[in-house]
This record gives C-alpha cells, sequence and structure tokens, in this order.
C-alpha cells in the first residue's frame, strides 16, 4: 500500500501521497486545516520510519521500525488524522461510505475494506468510530494473530489500552 511504484523502497512522496489520495477521494481542498495537519502528522512518521535519512525507506527499514512502540509514537496520530479527513461533519464517527472511502484511497481492495468496516461496527448501528478505527489497525499490525505482524516479525501481544 505505501510502495505506490512496486519498485522496493517507499519515498516521501510516495508515504504523503495517501493524506492527498484520501484528501480527494472525500473532496477535501489541499488548503484544509485537518489536511495540513495530516501532512504534518505523515512527514513525521515517514522521518522516523527513514533511518538512514536518504528519503527511501527499505523493507528492513519498515521492519525494524514497525511495532506497538512506533504505532504509539507516530501513526495513531497520522491515521487518526486520515480518519478526520474522511470525517465531514467532525463527529468522531465514519459511517460506512466514509471508511470505504478513506479505506479504498488509502490502498485497501472494496472487499477488505467492507469486512474491515463489518467487524468494526460491534454494536451494528452503521457507524465505527475513531478509537475503534485506531485500535483495530493497532490490532491488526502488531497482534501475534495478524499476518502483517507475522509478516514483519513484530508479532507480539498488545495490552488492550482502549
Amino acid at each position: 500500500m505505501l510502495d505506490v511504484d512496486g519498485d522496493g523502497v517507499i519515498t516521501h512522496e510516495e508515504y504523503l501521497s495517501r493524506v492527498d489520495r484520501v484528501a480527494s477521494a472525500v473532496g477535501r481542498d489541499a488548503d484544509h486545516p485537518t489536511v495540513a495537519a495530516s501532512w504534518t502528522a505523515h512527514d513525521a512518521v515517514f522521518r522516523d520510519m527513514d533511518a538512514d535519512r536518504d528519503g527511501r525507506v527499505t523493507f528492513e527499514e519498515y521492519r525494524t521500525w514497525v511495532g506497538h512502540d512506533a504505532f504509539e509514537r507516530y501513526c495513531r496520530s497520522a491515521l487518526g488524522s486520515l480518519f478526520d479527513i474522511a470525517d465531514a461533519d467532525a463527529d468522531g464517527r465514519l459511517e460506512r461510505a466514509e471508511f470505504l472511502r478513506l479505506r479504498t484511497a488509502g490502498g485497501n481492495a472494496e472487499t477488505d475494506a467492507a469486512a474491515a468496516f463489518d467487524a468494526l461496527d460491534t454494536d451494528r448501528d452503521g457507524l465505527v468510530d475513531r478509537d475503534a478505527y485506531l485500535a483495530g489497525i493497532r490490532s491488526f499490525v502488531t497482534n501475534a494473530e495478524s499476518p502483517m505482524a507475522a509478516a514483519y516479525g513484530v508479532a507480539q501481544p498488545v495490552p488492550d489500552r482502549s
């Protein structure tokens, strides 16, 4: 999802492009304060991932970086900022259509995004709140049962801090 051109590295431009894709998908202008805040948050994540400061994040840099600490230190803010861009009425909740726009603009397949919405909408009210969204991503990235955590070698149980 992050290596847009498939060349094996994530560039600064590729990483920040997902902010632009989400903003465009939901009709937010580049000068909107929520979009600007998201660029700032994503820039901080990229700088932290890019261990050798060459403007490119390799798989090994990402693998070394990813995990619970990185999520709490940087990803929570960056991913939360994408949620905020998609949250048109700023009520802290996304309806299904908003959620699908956010996730597909971010690079997820629509079927995966729909399954994620269904899993996160535990009370079946047709909404996913910001905290549940971030907890779901944190769990997917860092929990031992996650295919993503296993692929990146960061599988570790994470205490629930929700």
